[in-house]
């Protein structure tokens, strides 16, 4: 697959520091970790089971919602539109732990959804949402660790999944017009 080598040099420092952390244990952990953002899967699931068990709806659809807003943006527009090589295709060098992605790196998608759905978790419910924030930031560590994205990649993935769990909060609590908004636009001045 033909794409764009561009990167800066910190990015492999960092990549090969993190290739000295491993070990058989880190390894089985690392690549367990990461499945919590393949597809997405993990976080579609988690969503659906609100849906159905929990009384307030709210939090599912602002997930939901989060992961709808997040592959747009991330796998639909950006991954097309910058079409970056990943660091393994790039270094064949380092042995891989996981299967060689087919798509794109630019921006990790695994690190997207995981960020959007735990920043709507955290939104709306901050004892379950530390946790999945806490989840997320592993799956972004593993991304590095498992030499499939660039820290740029895990960067840019964390900002857009931090705004699609806002702008799914914010949709959402205008369809159920909700006053708890009020609460959280202060934090980004009043839009209307």
């Amino acid at each position: 697959m033909e794409g764009s080598t561009f990167y800066f040099d910190w990015e492999f420092d960092l990549l090969y520091w993190f290739q000295s952390w491993h070990s058989p244990v880190m390894d089985k952990i690392m690549k367990c970790i990461t499945l919590f953002g393949e597809e997405g899967i993990f976080w579609i699931v988690l969503s659906l089971v609100i849906l159905i068990f929990c009384k307030d709806k709210r939090l599912g659809w602002t997930m939901a919602g989060a992961l709808v807003i997040d592959v747009l943006v991330l796998n639909g527009l950006l991954k097309h539109l910058f079409e970056r090589n990943r660091p393994c295709w790039i270094d064949t060098t380092i042995p891989l732990l996981v299967e060689n992605p087919d798509d794109f790196s630019f921006p990790s998608g695994h690190t997207g959804a995981s960020f959007a759905a735990a920043t709507a978790l955290f939104l709306r419910n901050k004892k379950w949402g530390v946790p999945a924030l806490v989840l997320a930031v592993l799956v972004a560590i593993s991304r590095l660790y498992l030499f499939v994205h660039f820290p740029t990649d895990v960067l840019v993935g964390v900002v857009v999944g931090v705004c699609a769990g806002i702008a799914s909060f914010i949709v959402v609590n205008a369809f159920y017009k909700d006053k708890d908004i009020k609460k959280f636009l202060p934090l980004f001045g009043q839009p209307f």
